[in-house]
């Protein structure tokens, strides 16, 4: 008995289609790619089978080396679309990215020093001042009251800078598009490396 195995591959492939006409076939590539395989294998080992009523041994054997050639062509021929259908499936996941969205990767609580205002500057120089005007006399208690002034200007920016320090925390968040941004907060906010965030108002907040 000669089995004509190109015949019972169309039938197999002919099969596929009707499958995929008919609405059952699997949602994704690899779910097509396993069900593929199945009938394959399937069709592979009911070739063999029919390779036994062969009336020789080396008619039987030449059957099954038949029957395996065309089995590995049909799973090349399920590789290679599932293959050609991976590409579209990834540029697919890539548009369904959120780049308002990510994970924070670091928090830290930083000390950030306050801003001074005219006011400090003034009474500082005015402390200077009155302290320079003490020392010596004529010119050099001229110089030594604009000497004053300058350096009480300068201890009083630094005094009020001082004063104004205040805690901050400084969280990270990698996007998932790959970008990494800082954002501070006065309070704590509450998250922790691993929180996933999104933006909400020039800040983030978590989701």
């Amino acid at each position: 008995m000669k089995t004509n195995f190109p015949i019972r591959v169309a039938g197999l492939l002919l099969a596929g289609l009707a499958l995929t006409a008919s609405g059952q076939t699997p949602a994704t590539p690899k779910a097509q790619y396993a069900a593929d395989s199945k009938a394959a294998l399937a069709r592979y080992e009911a070739d063999k089978k029919l390779c036994n009523d062969e009336t020789s041994s080396p008619a039987r054997l030449q059957c099954r080396r038949d029957a395996k050639s065309e089995y590995d062509k049909v799973m090349a021929s399920a590789k290679a679309q599932l293959a050609a259908a991976s590409p579209a499936s990834s540029a697919s996941e890539s548009k369904a990215v959120c780049a308002d969205c990510g994970k924070v990767s670091a928090v830290n609580v930083i000390e950030k020093k306050g801003e001074s205002s005219p006011v400090g500057l003034i009474a500082g120089g005015v402390a200077g001042a009155l302290l320079g005007n003490q020392v010596g006399g004529g010119t050099g208690k001229s110089l030594a009251t604009i000497a004053g002034a300058a350096g009480g200007a300068y201890a009083g920016k630094k005094v009020q800078e001082n004063m104004n320090t205040h805690k901050v925390w400084k969280v990270t968040v990698r996007y998932e598009d790959g970008q990494t941004r800082s954002f501070e907060f006065d309070e704590n906010p509450g998250l922790r490396a691993g929180d996933r965030v999104k933006n909400a108002d020039k800040s983030v907040v978590r989701y």
